[in-house]
Order: structure tokens, then sequence, then C-alpha cells
């Protein structure tokens, strides 16, 4: 008989584990955004967002998934909607609500290209991060009554693009932002000029602009064989923001594959253990 009911208990903790994973809910939603132009004007648009937690969460703290920016603008409609199946699952069961809204001039949201940057011999990245900055400030405010969601404790996760747009944010002084992280940041990179971004030193000049203002901590992963900016000048990039004032961490991600750039997504174990060790540090 004691081996019966321990036999009992185990299926019935293994149950619990079963349904408990089961029961992580996808939901897209329609946000409407108001989306300041550069001459001035404003437009409405309805933001395509992804959210992401557990049937279980009760005013979690979230985490905003910022996506990059395709290389060639013929690619933005087939993005689609932005959802990062994989990660999500894993920041729901690290305890966070996901959300990954999908920006306006990108895939399901359409509209028109607000985050461009310039042409590569012009680049003004700072440029881009003002409509992600705005439009995070606005998800936040949808979101402020949602019993699910703590809205004024998260953490802000860009890749790529995003990832300009993560340390912007850190930089934006948003309350509810009390980390943030980049992963394969950066503006200008092209497989056609591999490891020469355009205008890398317009860059480290924004970066350093951030660090001015930025009042979070922030944390900076880059694999060794990113293609798109190389070795160097994501490191100078982040020295220039911590001189200015800005509080950071810098992780080296190992090789993966052909191009570490997408290792956000390729190799996700690759970057847990940093983005751990961040979270702990600001007992998340």
């Amino acid at each position: 008989m004691k081996g019966f009911y321990f036999l009992t208990a185990v299926a019935m903790f293994a149950l619990l584990n079963v349904v408990t994973y089961a029961q992580t809910i996808e939901e897209t939603m329609h946000v409407p955004v108001i989306v300041h132009k550069t001459d001035g004007s404003q437009f409405t648009q309805q933001l395509i967002l992804t959210v992401v937690r557990s049937e279980f969460s009760k005013s979690s703290p979230f985490i905003l998934l910022l996506h990059g920016r395709p290389e060639s603008p013929v690619r933005f409609a087939v993005m689609g909607q932005v959802r990062y199946p994989v990660n999500a699952e894993y920041f729901v069961s690290k305890g966070f609500v996901v959300l990954i809204p999908t920006r306006v001039g990108y895939g399901l949201t359409g509209g028109p290209d607000v985050e461009y940057t310039g042409e590569c011999y012009a680049k003004d990245s700072q440029r881009g991060m003002i409509p992600i900055v705005d439009e995070t400030q606005q998800i936040l405010t949808y979101f402020k009554n949602m019993p699910y969601v703590d809205t004024s404790r998260g953490l802000v996760f860009g890749e790529s693009f995003g990832g300009v747009g993560a340390i912007a944010l850190g930089s934006s002084g948003l309350q509810a932002i009390k980390g943030a992280i980049n992963i394969s940041g950066g503006d200008g990179g092209s497989l056609d000029h591999l490891e020469q971004p355009c205008q890398p030193d317009r860059l480290k000049a924004t970066f350093a602009s951030y660090g001015k203002s930025n009042q979070i901590a922030t944390l900076w992963m880059y694999s060794l064989n990113d293609r798109f900016w190389g070795v160097d000048h994501p490191r100078a990039w982040f020295s220039a923001f911590v001189k200015a004032g800005g509080n950071g961490e810098f992780a080296s991600l190992p090789a993966d594959k052909n191009n570490g750039h997408y290792i956000f997504t390729r190799n996700t174990e690759a970057w847990h253990p940093a983005f751990e060790a961040f979270i702990h540090k600001l007992n998340f």
C-alpha cells in the first residue's frame, strides 16, 4: 500500500506540472497608439501585440520584447505577427507576463516606417528610437488595469535594432522599467558589408547620450561572431555609454554558427546564464 500511495503521489505531481505548463496563454491584442511624425503631424495606428502569460499570473512583472529591423524593406510585411514563442515560454517560466509589440511600420501592424534612420552615409539612430519610446509608454498605459500584470515594474529586452531601443527606453525616465537588456543591438548592419556597420561613431555618440541620462541597470550581450557589428564596435558602444555615466554590464556570448547576430533565437541557452544573473540582482 505504501508503494501504491507513493506512485499515486508521483503521478499527481507529474500531472500538476503538465497542467501548469499547458495553461500558458497567448493572446493577440489590438492596441491603438498615437504616433508622432518628425514633421510634427500625428496619426493613430492599431498596433498588433502578442501577450504571453501563465493562467495563474496575478499582478506579475512584465517583460517587453522589442524585435529587430529587417535589412530589406521588402521583408517588413513578411514579418507577420512577432511572437518569439520559445523565448516567450522561457520568460513566462521566470514569472513574467510577456508583451511583444509588432511595432508601427512592421508586419501585420503596418503603417509608415516611422523608425527609419536614414541612408548608410547619414545614419541617425536616435531618430528611430523616439517612436519606440512613445509606443511603449502607450502600451503600458493600455495594460494599467489588467489584473494579471504589474505595469509599474518590469524589464525591456531588445534584439538587434530593438536592442538600441531597449537602451533608449532605459534612459527615457520611464519609471516602470527597472532594467534594460540589449542583445546584439545596433543599427546600420548589412550582409553586404559584414562587420562594418554604417556610421558606427554616430551610434557610439548616441549610446553616450543615453549614458548621460541612464538611471537603471542595463545588460549588453553580444556574440563573438556577430557578423553585423564585429567584436570591437559593440565594446566601443558600451564603453561610451558607461563613460558618459551609464550603469551597465557587458557579457560576451559564444560564437554561434555562421553569424552570432541571431543568437537570441538560435541559441537561447547561451544567454540564459547572464540574463538570470542580471534579474537576480534586480530581485525579479
